[in-house]
């Protein structure tokens, strides 16, 4: 026991790193930042906070991929040490962000909780049994949903985290259900022998029950369609680094956690999706959820005017690619998965930095606020031209190659004439939708002429590094997609 609970506390050193660096962030404001103006406090904590994280990267590299630890609860393969990584480098981007817009009040707290959420996504990623894989998606959800609603003096934020809130403690009560089923069903809380039990059972009313409560918290997590309405007022409402954290990181571990579970643990009730053969299972109603993500994300987008709801909108677009990938999982493995997760989460983190740096001079809520950016900002213009090209899927970036491996892996299942490859084609169709809204974006920063009441935007230093890396982060990883890939 003692051999076991030494491995268990080896493979979970990265998540240690992260509390005490929390806990250090906290004691340090109280000791050092009580007498310092509100700015020094947050430079401090989010410095602490981001030598945490690096301090965690280089544990997570250093523990590597050790297999099944404490007796299977965790897994600790090629897939988690990447996904650990790919959350750690967006966390380190949203303290990046977090730096250019200051919160309103106690920044110490507000960079421990994006810490906190940060342990529940390492958990998630290694998470393999139901258990803990719940409460690691809990710890990181209850530290979204007050960092949702961190911002007291905004209104919008307050219906943000309300929202937030309310619509995820039903995900987690449906979620929960349809564990107990799953424990009833098969005796067993760790994913293989949970796969294996269902191996030998034909699909039952209780399983399909299960099954579709399971499947409706993910759709919620994964903010895909008909459970997205939290996510526009969420990225609206919530401080920018939050918005940045809810939209990068967390879709990361869910979709992490999700394969685990979906393919691990209940691969065999998968069923069918070829043209040649179909029997239900959970790969048809991950199907429906992705073709109604992929229509209603990209047809409500055009609609907008507001960069935030369409960054928003745009998210439930891909979330609907990303389900495609997860349905082509099963037979080309995590890593396009991995890899459009981790791209898409870079993009959109800075993305929201550009906003964040923009809110410092005035607003920048709607497409009007950013009218001349390329004349205010040369340098925030660059970088979201390449965060936004990169979402919309143009080569070389690193978001045509995760759609390009998304897709492939999709058509793979039974080439263009299958279900699969039906929804692929939809999917590149409404891609040509998406180029539509993200040119407004570029139209507004790049054609549009400033305002008389615009000023020049000068960029903090640190907001600057942080663009920079996620602009570079994305031109290398399309240029070099195999330096990703090969982590899984």
């Amino acid at each position: 026991m003692n051999s076991l609970y030494a491995d268990l506390f080896h493979a979970a050193a990265p998540e240690t790193v992260l509390v005490v660096s929390a806990l250090l962030v906290l004691g340090f404001d109280l000791v050092v930042g009580r007498h310092r103006t509100q700015a020094q406090r947050l430079v401090l904590a989010t410095f602490l906070g981001g030598l945490g994280v690096l301090a965690a990267l280089a544990v997570d590299v250093a523990v590597g991929a050790t297999g099944p630890v404490f007796g299977g609860a965790l897994m600790l393969d090629p897939l988690a040490v990447a996904v650990r990584g790919g959350v750690l480098v967006l966390v380190l981007l949203t303290l990046g962000v977090a730096s250019a817009a200051p919160v309103s009040r106690q920044p110490a707290e507000y960079v421990a909780l994006i810490l906190f959420a940060a342990v529940g996504f390492l958990q998630m990623a290694a998470a393999q049994q139901l258990l803990l894989g719940f409460l690691a998606l809990e710890l990181a959800s209850l530290s979204l949903y007050v960092l949702a609603g961190y911002d007291k003096a905004r209104p919008e934020s307050a219906e943000a985290a309300l929202k937030y809130f309310l619509l995820g403690a039903v995900s987690a009560a449906f979620l929960l259900f349809g564990f107990s089923l799953l424990y009833g069903l098969t005796g067993s809380i760790a994913f293989p022998e949970i796969s294996h039990a269902l191996a030998y059972q034909p699909m039952s009313p209780l399983l399909a029950v299960a099954l579709v409560m399971v499947l409706v918290a993910f759709g919620f997590k994964a903010a895909a369609a008909p459970f997205h309405l939290w996510a526009p007022d969420a990225y609206q409402g919530a401080p920018t680094a939050s918005a940045a954290l809810i939209a990068s990181a967390s879709k990361l571990a869910g979709f992490a956690l999700f394969w685990r579970l979906l393919w691990s643990g209940l691969g065999t009730v998968a069923g069918q999706f070829t043209y040649h053969q179909s029997y239900p299972g959970w790969l048809t109603i991950v199907a429906l959820l992705s073709a109604a993500s992929l229509l209603l994300g990209n047809f409500a987008a055009l609609a907008q005017h507001n960069v935030r709801r369409l960054l928003a909108y745009s998210a439930i677009a891909h979330a609907g690619a990303l389900l495609l990938g997860l349905i082509g999982a099963g037979q080309s493995g995590p890593g396009p998965l991995f890899y459009y997760a981790a791209t898409y989460g870079v993009a959109t983190a800075g993305a929201f930095g550009v906003l964040a740096v923009l809110e410092r001079h005035g607003p920048a809520q709607e497409l009007t606020d950013l009218a001349g950016l390329y004349k205010r900002s040369p340098l925030l213009a660059g970088c979201l031209f390449i965060f936004v090209l990169s979402l919309a899927g143009i080569p070389p970036l690193a978001g045509f190659f995760g759609k390009f491996a998304v897709f492939a892996s999709a058509l793979q299942l039974g080439g263009v004439a299958s279900p699969a490859g039906w929804l692929a084609l939809l999917a590149i169709a409404l891609s040509a939708v998406a180029l539509y809204y993200y040119l407004m974006i570029l139209k507004q920063a790049l054609v549009a002429r400033p305002t008389a009441a615009a000023t020049p935007v000068q960029v903090p230093a640190v907001a600057a590094v942080t663009l920079i890396v996620a602009a570079a982060l994305i031109v290398l990883l399309g240029l070099f997609p195999s330096v990703l890939l090969s982590l899984v």
